[in-house]
């Protein structure tokens, strides 16, 4: 039997151009497929109803690039750079990360995305000290709900190991065993990509194994390069072109300090791009290149990153990429004493980004990112009757300049209701005590091996 739901006179931001935003609108959802989005939709005898008056109903956001284990890890990290936070993170509490600890972490960090409005993730999951860590990554994205790409990473045992000229490759043998066990299938919520470390990181030889190893898996990648006073001299595209490792699968994140004959590479290839505004501008990885990549033909996603340093949702994210990139053009044309360019960000072009951009740079907009028929049923709704919303006069400026994670009233994924009435609809006191109790534990290792070291 069909299940459908009803989603009833709401402000639509569809993002689909040949839907466009409706006003008043309705989407039908049957067995977790929109199937229209129109007007007026007649209603359905055997359709859950729900009541979008005072909604403003748009696709869910993408993150692209999350380092979800760090959850039990928030805010450890307030005042770092990103050369701090190699020390202070990952040669500090990585190395004491237990499986159980992976597990608290991805499943309060995935809840935190769907109460967010956030209803795909990538997370970069370099966490793997042992093959049981993975597993407990994955179980926690599976129990809840969200549309997840996990990217198996490294291991984070030790800063000089993992990231000086690494001799260490990820274990393929145990990224084979997760594909065949976790991922035999590329249609599910969940789905699987390589985080590698890439040139600069790792010696030649360990780079082009990783490369090869997704390429027989026949599953992407996702690789930090161009960022901060170190790896922004890598030149790692050039490295990566250089080898011959260059392609369509690969996602580059941060790309702060690209050439520009890097930036073609990129462009040439059919790369994506992951830019974390908010962590980019805090931490020195550099300016979030936003109109960089647009202005070379690609399609900019946003990310998170790392909830050490920054907050986990992505009307944080779309607000710094909107201001810091509008700053930096506002700064040079002053110094030039020119007009600013007609090719200044707009609030459309954020939500763009935030949604359908995301779901491209995951490799995943066949099934999500916008309203459209055919398309999975990953939709927010939010609460334009609140104090910091109302009046409503653009909605697209409510949704990306006014909102925050308090106005998310409904959050569906795959046809799912997770959140409905801003309440999530889980277990959320047992994923604060499982992440509660990682951080005791965590805190206390460290402390532990402190004194061992002393």
């Amino acid at each position: 039997m069909t299940s459908r739901m009803l989603l009833r006179s709401g402000h639509v931001i569809s993002m689909d151009p040949g839907i466009g935003d409706l006003p008043e609108g309705d989407v039908l959802i049957e067995d977790g497929k929109i199937t229209a989005v129109e007007p007026r939709i007649a209603a359905e005898v055997d359709a859950e109803v729900l009541d979008m008056t005072g909604r403003i109903v748009v696709p869910g956001f993408v993150d692209t690039h999350r380092h979800t284990w760090e959850a039990p890890i928030r805010g450890c990290a307030p005042n770092a750079t990103l050369d701090d936070y190699f020390v202070e993170v990952l040669d500090t509490f990585a190395p004491v990360y237990g499986p159980e600890d992976v597990y608290a972490g991805n499943l309060a960090g995935s809840l935190e995305c769907l109460n967010a409005g956030i209803t795909t993730l990538v997370d970069w999951s370099h966490i793997n000290n042992t093959p049981e860590h993975p597993d407990a990554a994955v179980r926690a994205l599976s129990e809840t709900g969200i549309r997840a790409q996990y990217a198996y990473g490294s291991a984070n045992t030790s800063l000089a190991d993992y990231w000086f000229d690494s001799k260490i490759a990820i274990p393929a043998d145990d990224v084979r065993r997760m594909r065949e066990r976790h991922f035999t299938s590329d249609d599910g919520l969940l789905t699987m990509a390589l985080a590698t470390r890439g040139p600069g990181f790792c010696i030649n030889d360990v780079v082009e194994a990783e490369w090869r190893l997704a390429r027989e898996l026949d599953i992407p990648i996702t690789v930090h390069v161009g960022m901060g006073r170190l790896a922004g001299r890598f030149g790692m595209v050039k490295q990566l072109h250089d080898l011959g490792l260059l392609g369509s699968d690969t996602t580059y994140i941060h790309c702060c300090y690209f050439s520009e004959e890097e930036w073609r590479m990129v462009a040439d290839s059919g790369g994506t791009v992951s830019i974390a505004p908010q962590v980019e501008q805090q931490m020195g990885h550099g300016w979030p290149p936003v109109m960089k990549a647009i202005e070379h033909g690609l399609r900019p996603s946003l990310s998170i990153d790392v909830v050490t340093t920054v907050p986990g949702d992505m009307f944080t994210q779309i607000r710094a990429a909107f201001g810091g990139e509008r700053a930096r053009v506002n700064a040079e044309c002053w110094q030039a004493d020119t007009p600013v360019p007609a090719t200044m960000l707009t609030a459309r072009q954020m939500l763009e980004i935030a949604t359908v951009n995301g779901a491209h740079v995951a490799g995943l907009e066949h099934r999500t990112g916008s309203l459209t028929p055919g398309k999975r049923a990953d939709i927010v709704a939010i609460d334009a009757t609140a104090l910091n919303i109302a009046p409503l006069i653009d909605p697209v400026a409510a949704v990306t300049l006014c909102a925050d994670v308090s106005n998310v009233d409904t959050v569906i994924v795959d046809g799912t209701v997770r959140k409905r009435d801003g309440k999530l609809l889980a277990d959320t006191a047992r994923a604060r005590r499982l992440v509660e109790e990682s951080r005791d534990r965590l805190v206390a290792a460290v402390e532990a091996r402190k004194k061992q070291q002393a």
